[in-house]
């Protein structure tokens, strides 16, 4: 239920139109071809397919050499792919022409703290949110809330976690986090709060009914318990949850 929240995302279901690209179609304007390149570069990570992805930023940096947001898309590629030192060559690069770009500081804090740096994310974090033009700051917010986990710094995750449900108070991602949270500090009540939407869908996983479960539990509600018992059973069988709960093992 962890996961970073990045400018360019790739939805495999939104294909998007990729423009005419023959040599007629190409406008003479280094800025205009690098947008068209840059576009179909975001097209093509979209869609997983990276090597072309990664042509294309070359090609609008070759129209362009200063085009930031190329950089960053390039980054992206990069980190998708598991090159993490083009990666972070790239994200400098974004950085150094627009340094107080949101989106480029969001996406290099979300690097640091996947490449077992997540002391130095927060810093990145931070500074994406102190940019009042940021459009989305429930991403900056929700990263840094994982990357505090990741330092065992639960207040500091409560307290973005908290801030990032201001934004969206309908995240699954922040409400199950907050519910966690306040689980592990006997917080049952406002545990089931954040955890009660999430499980009313379809899309609840085996350890968030799980938890459900748990919360239902020690606020002693055997009927909740039972229907969310019998939810788990149907949809997830073989899971380790389920197992646990035939167990009788609720506080592992």
């Amino acid at each position: 239920m962890l996961f970073g929240c990045v400018a360019v995302t790739r939805d495999q279901a939104a294909q998007p139109t990729l423009p005419d690209m023959s040599v007629a179609a190409v406008p003479a304007d280094a800025q205009k071809r690098a947008d068209i390149r840059l576009q179909l570069a975001a097209g093509y990570y979209e869609r997983g397919q990276f090597a072309v992805a990664l042509e294309e930023t070359r090609l609008a940096l070759e129209a362009k050499p200063d085009f930031a947001d190329a950089y960053s898309v390039q980054a992206l590629i990069y980190m998708e792919t598991g090159a993490a030192g083009q990666a972070e060559s790239s994200f400098r690069q974004a950085l150094r022409l627009v340094p107080d770009n949101p989106d480029f500081l969001n996406n290099y804090g979300w690097f640091l703290c996947n490449n077992d740096r997540a002391g130095e994310s927060i810093a990145y974090f931070e500074s994406a949110l102190k940019n009042k033009s940021y459009k989305s700051p429930s991403k900056a917010l929700v990263n840094a809330g994982v990357c505090s986990l990741r330092l065992q710094n639960r207040p500091a995750a409560e307290r973005y976690f908290s801030q990032a449900f201001q934004y969206e108070p309908g995240n699954l991602v922040v409400n199950v986090n907050l519910a966690n949270l306040y689980f592990d500090s006997r917080d049952f009540e406002r545990a089931r709060f954040h955890i009660a939407p999430v499980v009313k869908g379809d899309m609840a996983s085996a350890d968030v009914l799980w938890l459900a479960i748990r919360v239902e539990r020690k606020l002693g509600n055997q009927q909740a318990q039972s229907e969310l018992a019998a939810q788990l059973r149907r949809r997830y069988p073989a899971s380790p949850e389920y197992a646990a709960y035939q167990r009788g093992v609720f506080d592992e």
